[in-house]
């Protein structure tokens, strides 16, 4: 049995390529050997999935880890071997639809057992807001939805009841039309029954003949720890059904988070701006400080300055995709009182005259090129006078 090629050779990529130029790759190799273009041609179709099954393991991150460090050996039955063509258009259906390959072969999903080109269901959105606390611990929330169902009135037949959809006269039922230009021959979507393979005369008037339904659905989301604002969770299959018999849509929930009262988010770090007295800073404390986990005590040194940042490590975001835990930045803030007791004015009065008499050398030079600078300033405008 013949050794398989390198699946970075099969794509002509180099090793570091990027998951967009893996992509761009495949898809032109999909496209030369793609069955449509190349009927009855064996080695194609082998290219085909060649490219297919290269495809399928560098584009995922842990599979191509795996084959970067062990090669075809390290998979052990991890990447998947495509022995039909078809398994290749269910397995990659969003690859095939649109763009060029919808234009060229009639949109994608892949391809029924009897050849008919199938559609892929449409995606569809939901939104789920959380709190930063909910972010953080990672939710299940409950989202409601309208999806299409199979209309109950015509059993999703789309024809009135007594009456039967007729096979398209103008693609033989196949929904696929052949046009040739030149030597080049493209399969296109059937203009007659848009790819159905039959039309109905008689249609349903309780899905007016599309043989769906919007109907209301209620998902579960689970939503992953440490998860960000504007990030989106993937629900597998839980789009709109394909027209066809394809394959079903995704539906995506996307996410935001509230602002939060005390925290500001940075990534996976959390910045949280502290207010301490002057006393505080001045002498040194241990101060209890919030984080998302209950509170924390943080040592503040003798002589903090205003806007000191100190570091509470893991404190922060865990990440969503698996890796270290974000710290939380604490940001020191020496916070001036409005109202003053007559005990506490009394008592910074006191203070303030013992900073008056009592000047630290650097202080007292200062104050000395003050007092020397007022002094010309006046002995000039006398001389002006």
């Amino acid at each position: 049995m013949a050794s398989k090629r390198d699946y970075y050779e099969v794509l002509n990529v180099a090793r570091d390529a990027s998951e967009r130029e893996i992509a761009g790759a495949y898809r032109k190799l999909a496209l030369k050997y793609h069955p449509d273009a190349n009927s009855n041609d064996e080695e194609a179709t082998e290219k085909f999935k060649e490219a297919a099954e290269a495809y399928e393991v560098l584009s995922d991150s842990q599979k191509r880890a795996l084959y970067d460090q062990y090669g075809h050996a390290g998979l052990q039955g991890a990447g998947q071997q495509f022995h039909e063509v078809e398994d290749i258009f269910e397995a990659f259906g969003d690859i095939f639809s649109g763009g060029l390959f919808g234009d060229l072969f009639g949109g994608g999903g892949g391809r029924r057992r009897d050849g008919r080109r199938v559609r892929r269901g449409e995606d569809l959105r939901c939104d789920a807001t959380l709190d930063l606390e909910e972010a953080a611990r990672g939710v299940t929330k409950t989202v409601k939805l309208k999806r299409k169902a199979p209309c109950k009135k015509c059993s999703g037949s789309g024809a009135a009841p007594g009456s039967v959809a007729q096979s398209c006269q103008r693609c033989g039922g196949r929904g696929q039309v052949v046009q040739s230009a030149g030597i080049l021959r493209v399969q296109t979507v059937c203009p007659g029954c848009q790819g159905a393979g039959h039309v109905i005369s008689s249609p349903c008037d309780g899905c007016r003949g599309s043989g769906f339904v919007p109907e209301p659905v209620t998902l579960d989301v689970a939503i992953p720890a440490g998860i960000d604002d504007g990030m989106r969770v993937r629900l597998t299959g839980q789009g709109q059904p394909s027209p066809d018999g394809g394959p079903p849509g995704d539906c995506y929930c996307f996410v935001s988070v509230r602002p939060h009262s005390l925290f500001e988010r940075d990534g996976t770090h959390l910045i949280l701006r502290l207010p301490v007295t002057y006393s505080q800073a001045t002498l040194g404390a241990t101060v209890e400080v919030p984080t998302l986990a209950g509170p924390e005590e943080l040592k503040i040194p003798p002589g903090t300055p205003s806007g000191e940042v100190f570091r509470l490590r893991s404190k922060g975001m865990p990440d969503p995709h698996g890796g270290r835990a974000g710290d939380l930045h604490v940001q020191m803030f020496i916070e001036v009182p409005k109202k003053l007791t007559a005990a506490q004015e009394d008592l910074l009065r006191q203070l303030a005259e013992l900073e008056h008499t009592d000047v630290a050398p650097h202080r007292k030079t200062f104050l000395e090129q003050l007092r020397s600078y007022f002094a010309s300033t006046e002995d000039a405008a006398e001389h002006e006078g």
